[in-house]
């Protein structure tokens, strides 16, 4: 018996109405959906902080997550962990034509617009009741995600800038805007206009080709890192963050900008 084939068993097990696990007999769809949630971003933390060994233990915890859901719809009557394998090597197969057939591919960037044509023409197939190409991209994603997948749906089909420049200025436009909601001061205008804001620099991420999430990841451990070295320097002079002014910390941050990256250069 193969490990996947064992995996299944276990599950099945774990899940015996008898015999089971009572944890693992109450669970549900909705109610996996936190612990997958969490499994995934205890998988992105482990590859951000390079360690391969804890990598493989997360991508095992996750997916377990994926044979418990299997294992669920199993229980339905619908499809079990050998059908989702078998809708993924038709989907891997048929998404990659230039390399189990004969298409020809030249460069990343006509790969990606073959991919887009390939999930569109997907798409139409399975939802006959479609009305617009945004159909399908799902409301539950985190709100930068869906910023991204909404953005090149449309540019997929031309609606979208044609340089950088005139991104840069749709960001200045939309700060102009951020700025007069604040002096009328008005908070539901306030947010729509951030929001906005928010978007357009997401759609200067995109053009600059730059993953918006992975950008913002970078800046909170920028700044993670960075404000820790202030609590820091002035614990060692006998100070907190809670009694420091502002000057104070400031001027620490002006100095974690300037030494942090030599210390994180040394042995």
């Amino acid at each position: 018996m193969g490990n996947i084939e064992s995996l299944i068993e276990i599950m099945a097990r774990l899940r015996d109405p008898a015999r089971g696990c009572p944890w693992d007999r109450e669970q549900t769809f909705a109610s996996l959906v936190p612990h997958t949630l969490e499994e995934t971003y205890e998988v992105i933390d482990a590859i951000e902080g390079g360690r391969i060994e804890d990598l493989r233990e997360e991508l095992g915890d996750l997916l377990f997550q994926v044979v418990f859901y299997s294992q669920l719809a199993s229980e339905r009557g619908v499809f079990g962990l050998n059908e989702v394998a078998a809708t993924l090597i038709d989907k891997l197969i048929g998404r990659h034509p230039h390399v189990f057939a004969n298409a020809v591919v030249i460069g990343t960037d006509q790969q990606s617009a073959a991919w887009e044509a390939h999930k569109t023409k997907e798409r139409a197939a399975q939802d006959l009741n479609a009305t617009s190409i945004l159909d399908g991209i799902a409301s539950a994603l985190p709100a930068l995600l869906r910023a991204v997948k909404l953005q090149r749906r449309a540019a997929a089909v031309g609606f979208d800038w044609n340089e950088i420049g005139a991104v840069l200025d749709a960001v200045m436009g939309e700060l102009n805007e951020v700025r007069a909601a604040l002096a009328a001061g008005e908070p539901t205008h306030i947010a729509e206009e951030i929001g906005d804001l928010l978007f357009a620099c997401v759609n200067l991420a995109r053009s600059a080709r730059v993953d918006p999430e992975s950008a913002l990841r970078s800046a909170n451990q920028k700044f993670e890192c960075r404000f820790r070295y202030i609590e820091q320097r002035l614990q060692a002079q006998g100070q907190s963050v809670n009694d420091a002014t502002l000057a104070e910390m400031d001027a620490l941050w002006e100095e974690a900008k300037r030494d942090l990256p030599k210390k994180e250069r040394a042995p």
